[in-house]
């Protein structure tokens, strides 16, 4: 008998999860056991989650992405949200966080657990202040561990626990003045709490009891970065790494109870930084897979920060990291409805494909050989097939529709592809007589 991925993986057990994984990467099971068992690979599957069907993150393994959906004050639409969901699924993205802040979010939730098969995470740190519906300071740590045991109950393969920065991070916070100050909504949440309360974090101080929970029911820490730094002038100072160094000693915590673990990461950060970033948390926890908003390489550019997000992400992922949360056009300036999410993870798969590719991963540039073949034989729909939006691929043709269908509207005649094949097949081409 096993409790974890983790526990079986150290028993020398292969678990269906595994096998389902190692089918999905083309691996070994045996290699995924021995990766899960050293923490380097996690596979986020509680047990209550029935609909899920299991994915691999970390080391050795194809990139995946997650995307944040939710209702709030502001935008109630569920049915909105389940589309999103929906949608995001049939896109191929592996991970769903539900970060909703308004209304019956339990029911939403146990939804998601029911019949989405995508990875669903969420942040109990929201949910308290919408659950419980009184003043944050009157929250009690037993209250806000009560909330982390409800979203397990409900089936949710991952929790972003806000663990990391405690009285002693948050004194060098203030100590060490930043241009954005906190810009996560758990760990602004919590320093609040702490400030107001003087007491320890509770999610810090009992963190064995969050173990314990996440034991019973399998459930991946996603430790938060309540310190990520929010725009370049932050990036990579004293709150953000000494948050880090925490996070790797609760790492080895979690481990000692056989618990899964993933990292949360920055943020935005000048692209000179992101590789070192990447080599920091990889020494700093001891490997654990990491997870990263972002990178934004820029501040400048909002409506147009799914572009920022995935060149950071792109290399981020080539530096190591291992799960992308996607960022939409609509970042820092409102909820994102389904067009902003369909870009948002377009551009996000873009950066954890590219990243792939660079890093090795085997199989990764099959996709992008096949592309190249169709082009060189001019076969459209065989290059609307292999896609990665194949709507938009075939709506852009259509709207300009060339004289000849082996060519497009920008080259025609003067096609390339289409006048270097023929020369090699002994043609003769005189472009302008055609």
């Amino acid at each position: 008998m096993y409790t974890t991925q983790m526990d079986a993986a150290r028993q020398g057990i292969i678990t269906p999860q595994m096998k389902i994984v190692a089918e999905k990467e083309r691996m070994d099971a045996e290699e995924i056991r021995s990766l899960v068992a050293k923490g380097q690979v996690i596979i986020p599957c509680n047990k209550n989650h029935k609909a899920l069907h299991p994915s691999g993150v970390g080391a050795r393994l194809t990139t995946k992405i997650n995307v944040n959906l939710g209702v709030s004050r502001d935008w109630k639409d569920v049915d909105m949200e389940y589309e999103k969901v929906r949608s995001a699924v049939e896109m191929g993205a592996e991970a769903i966080m539900d970060l909703s802040s308004y209304g019956d979010t339990r029911s939403f939730r146990r939804k998601l657990t029911a019949d989405c098969p995508a990875m669903i995470g969420t942040v109990p740190i929201y949910d308290a202040v919408v659950y419980y519906h009184k003043p944050l300071a009157q929250i009690t740590a037993e209250e806000w561990l009560d909330i982390v045991r409800m979203h397990a109950e409900d089936g949710v393969d991952f929790m972003t626990i806000h663990c990391g920065m405690n009285r002693a991070t948050a004194a060098r916070f203030k100590q060490n003045k930043r241009l954005m100050n906190i810009v996560s909504r758990g760990g602004s949440i919590m320093f609040a709490w702490m400030e107001m309360t003087g007491n320890e974090n509770p999610f810090y101080e009992h963190y064995d009891e969050i173990l314990d929970i996440c034991r019973e029911y399998d459930i991946t820490m996603s430790l938060g970065d309540a310190c990520r730094p929010g725009c370049l002038a932050d990036a990579t100072d004293t709150a953000q790494i000494e948050e880090l160094i925490t996070l790797g000693e609760l790492t080895k915590r979690a481990w000692a109870k056989d618990v899964q673990v993933m990292i949360e990461g920055p943020g935005h950060m000048p692209m000179n930084q992101i590789a070192a970033n990447m080599e920091i948390q990889k020494t700093l926890c001891h490997g654990a897979p990491f997870y990263v908003l972002g990178p934004l390489v820029t501040d400048v550019a909002p409506g147009y920060d799914h572009i920022t997000s995935a060149i950071g992400g792109a290399l981020a992922a080539a530096s190591g990291a291992a799960f992308l949360c996607y960022v939409t056009p609509a970042e820092h300036l409102r909820l994102p409805n389904a067009a902003d999410v369909k870009e948002g993870i377009i551009a996000a798969k873009i950066a954890a494909h590219a990243a792939d590719i660079a890093k090795g991963i085997p199989h990764a540039a099959d996709w992008d050989y096949k592309m190249s073949e169709a082009r060189k034989r001019l076969d459209w729909e065989e290059m609307f097939r292999l896609s990665m939006d194949p709507e938009k691929a075939r709506r852009y043709r259509a709207e300009a529709k060339p004289e000849k269908e082996d060519t497009c509207s920008m080259c025609g005649n003067f096609c390339a592809v289409k006048n270097t094949n023929r020369i090699l097949d002994g043609e003769i081409v005189s472009i302008f007589d055609e």
